[in-house]
């Protein structure tokens, strides 16, 4: 590791801003506060590329040398995503987050990994395109790690997941070779869908540089809405109801009452109080008059759940004010965290007619065991989160955690789900995947790695083991 450290140095300029060995750095790569999963091993080096040939330099050294290389983009992923189990060199994208091109002719843009999708929104209005790109997961994702877990966010029942959205990349493979996965129509049959084999790859197969990524139209009209509920079943219910029933909406949000007490408790939405009961968040877009009718059809939906109201947004500032429950919900609840807590935030998805089912005994198990928990999601596509608020101190609670999320997952696969639905296997989940998928199609996942990858140095130690 010595070696390779010493000659990327050499071969990227020499100076120290492109390798740096400073422990904070290790550290700050090595372990997230994030993530529900952290090791014990810190990278030996992180490196700062500025190109795509950069990258290369850094993958064919570190191929010669077989030393592992981990990608790095916003470090907000949340499975152990970035951890570094075998060492190796932490490749870091804070410089390579330009907008390369933006074709307002063809709806779509060219980007660097290291960009944020919500930078990349405020370029798009900067410049006046009346575009924007749509995937919306925690506002310091960067397209790199958005690309790698094929990710989605509230957006996601309307635009789909980052997968949808890729139109072509530039990935350096393992050996530092470079290739192009595509070209930039939007529809292409030309031979293996390289796209949808390395959205998702969390990093293990290629490290992607660049990517062309399509761009919706701004609806001209929006609403929000928020519809509070007397019970968790009622909300999921009249949630299954509306996308049953096909209405368009932009984004469907659940909240539990743990999750409300919590966004009031952390004041980010102050002076606004919320009712703190399981909570459901509406986004509607698109015409005025197609937003109008598809409102009065949900508040006719959900009426027979028994709502406790249907507030609507009057005006943009509203409308900001009433998703920033949604959108602050996190970040309040790392806010309220005791000293020596830890927040244990994973996710499942699971066919819609089991949602409210296996939420409620998820979240029932977890409160048994005497653990802090709430729940939120994206449940227009069956995906919800569990989130677990504990002391890695007290032996206990921490077994009780790693209990309380197994049998959650457990539940998920017993209802035909999955393990993740948007946050990635990473670290954390290798042991689910297997029981997901069964080993056959393990093997076959194994067999493009070691084609794709030989020595496995790409992130090694994610999503299954050599």
């Amino acid at each position: 590791m010595v070696k390779a450290i010493d000659e990327i140095r050499n071969e990227l300029g020499g100076s120290d801003d492109a390798v740096s060995t400073d422990d904070e750095d290790l550290k700050a790569h090595g372990f997230s506060e994030w993530s529900s999963v952290n090791v014990d091993v810190l990278p030996v080096a992180v490196a700062y590329p500025r190109s795509t040939d950069q990258v290369s330099t850094i993958a064919r050294i570190c191929h010669k040398y077989k030393v592992p290389v981990i990608p790095y983009s916003g470090g907000s992923s949340l499975e152990g995503h970035t951890a570094a189990p075998f060492g190796g060199v932490s490749v870091d994208f804070a410089f390579m987050d330009r907008v390369l091109e933006v074709r307002e002719a063809d709806m779509d843009v060219t980007v660097q990994p290291g960009i944020t999708w919500s930078d990349l929104n405020l370029e798009l209005e900067k410049r006046g395109t009346g575009y924007f790109f749509p995937i919306d997961p925690a506002p310091s994702a960067k397209i790199g790690g958005m690309v790698a877990t094929n990710c989605s966010g509230t957006n996601a029942v309307r635009y789909g997941t980052m997968r949808d959205w890729v139109i072509n990349m530039t990935v350096v493979l393992a050996d530092g070779s470079i290739i192009k996965t595509r070209r930039r129509p939007r529809k292409c049959s030309a031979g293996y869908n390289l796209n949808g084999l390395l959205v998702g790859s969390e990093g293990t197969l290629g490290i992607v540089t660049e990517a062309t990524l399509k761009l919706a139209a701004i609806p001209e009209h929006f609403s929000v809405a928020v519809v509070p509920f007397p019970s968790l079943k009622g909300a999921v219910s009249a949630a299954a109801a509306v996308i049953r029933k096909g209405v368009p909406v932009a984004a469907l949000e659940l909240m539990d009452e743990e999750q409300m007490r919590i966004v009031n408790e952390g004041g980010a939405t102050r002076p606004r109080v919320w009712k703190e009961t399981s909570t459901l968040f509406f986004k509607f877009s698109g015409t005025e008059g197609t937003v109008l009718d598809n409102i009065e059809t949900v508040k006719a939906l959900v009426k027979p759940f028994g709502p406790d109201a249907f507030e609507f947004a009057r005006d943009k500032k509203e409308q900001e004010s009433l998703w920033s429950a949604r959108k602050e919900s996190l970040y309040s609840l790392l806010a309220l965290r005791k000293e020596g807590q830890i927040l244990w935030n994973t996710d499942v998805a699971v066919p819609l007619g089991a949602l409210a089912r296996v939420i409620e005994e998820s979240k029932s198990e977890a409160k048994s065991l005497g653990l802090s928990v709430c729940v939120k999601g994206h449940v227009g596509d069956g995906n919800f989160h569990e989130n677990i608020t504990y002391s890695p101190r007290d032996p206990i609670e921490a077994a009780n955690t790693e209990k309380a999320v197994k049998n959650m997952v457990k539940r998920a696969l017993e209802a035909e789900g999955t393990c993740t639905g948007e946050h990635g296997i990473g670290y954390g989940k290798k042991k689910a995947l297997s029981a997901e998928v069964g080993d056959g199609t393990l093997l076959v996942m194994k067999m493009l790695k070691k084609t794709l990858d030989p020595h496995w140095i790409l992130n090694p130690g994610k999503i299954f083991d050599p």
